[in-house]
């Protein structure tokens, strides 16, 4: 095959992929010019002294019709040449450029024997780099208007703690602090995810997001997604329980009755996807009293009064260990899924101060 054919197959495979991926294909062409030069100076300079001055005249031009590769050295004209490299002498430049000065500068192409092989390999190094960043930019623009949407997601491998999933043609990565802690992932299995964001074009996943609820429950509640049901907050701690408060826009809708469903298939269908999560559906009320003692629930609540942002709540005695929960859990999750911070009070007169530090930073957090 002549040197000519085997070039221009070179240019027609650069247009082909170019066409193909909706890559420009000048942007392959300088990228493989500006590599190339790189790729040659590395090699030649890379044992000498001062490398990053060495070369700093010498570019790289692609011929866009033949696909042949030149490497090109600028040197300026003198009377008497000190740098071979740099200089180049009046009475040589003449053969060149019949009119040419001292001062002026002249183009010459370089012979070098590794300049092809380097070429070639560089290319290709090139030409896959651009493929993956045009893969990365067809993930951005597919998925950069559907962040906040659950997908299903396939399982591909876990990678320093973080579980690599395939959804469509991209990747997307759920970090530990994303992840739902008691659970187990299999490869090849599929698991909903939520999209939570686009960092530098990587898709960032989540199964513990509060978020990650909420979708969950439009997909089965279908007066959630039409409006006639508002989710107003949810608490959550991934994989153990959650609080999720629903108001209702249309007289008659019963806002728990619709997320729990007939016989409870709605909420099983979630807590089904969650594995051990508990959830509770709480009533929203505009009437914040009445909003902390449902937050609260299963527990029954006598009473309610709130001063600035707290909420002293009285429970009879038999409820105490029912609104406070298991490690304090219900009511931490009320104090964030209400922003009230909530003292308990028993009604034979026993006082629990609900003054953990760890559960304030939380209820930040969540804000």
């Amino acid at each position: 095959m002549s040197k000519m054919s085997m070039t221009s197959e070179f240019i027609s495979a650069i247009n082909q992929i170019a066409a193909e991926r909706g890559i420009d294909k000048e942007v392959i062409f300088t990228a493989l010019e500006s590599a190339i030069l790189i790729a040659y100076k590395k090699e030649k300079f890379s044992n000498e002294e001062k490398e990053e001055e060495l070369g700093s005249n010498l570019s790289v031009e692609l011929n866009r019709e033949t696909g042949e590769f030149k490497l090109i050295a600028t040197k300026e004209v003198v009377k008497k040449v000190k740098d071979n490299e740099l200089e180049i002498a009046v009475s040589e430049a003449e053969l060149i450029s019949p009119n040419v000065e001292v001062g002026d500068s002249v183009q010459i192409e370089m012979p070098s024997e590794d300049f092809g092989r380097i070429a070639a390999q560089t290319a290709k190094q090139v030409i896959l780099q651009k493929i993956r960043e045009s893969e990365k930019d067809a993930v951005i623009s597919e998925y950069s208007d559907k962040v906040g949407e659950v997908f299903s997601a396939l399982m591909q491998r876990m990678q320093k703690g973080q579980v690599i999933f395939e959804i469509g043609k991209a990747t997307a990565i759920m970090p530990s602090e994303e992840q739902i802690s008691n659970e187990f992932y299999r490869m090849g299995e599929r698991y909903k995810v939520l999209l939570k964001e686009i960092v530098d074009s990587q898709m960032i996943v989540s199964r513990a997001d509060p978020k990650f609820l909420i979708e969950l429950f439009k997909l089965e509640v279908p007066e959630i997604e039409s409006g006639v049901l508002e989710v107003k907050a949810v608490a959550r701690e991934a994989g153990s329980r959650s609080k999720m408060a629903v108001f209702s826009t249309q007289t008659g809708v019963d806002p728990i009755g619709s997320c729990v469903g007939q016989r409870g298939i709605r909420i099983a269908n979630v807590m089904n996807e969650l594995g051990e999560e508990k959830i509770d559906i709480i009533e929203w009320d505009e009437d914040p009293e009445k909003f902390v003692a449902n937050a609260l629930s299963p527990a029954k609540i006598e009473d309610v009064k709130i001063d600035e942002d707290t909420a002293t709540v009285t429970v009879p005695s038999d409820q105490l260990s029912l609104a406070i929960g298991r490690e304090g859990q219900n009511v931490r999750l009320a104090w964030k899924l209400t922003g009230l911070k909530i003292d308990i009070v028993g009604s034979g007169g026993e006082v629990v101060k609900n003054e953990d530090e760890a559960v304030e930073e939380d209820s930040k957090e969540e804000k």
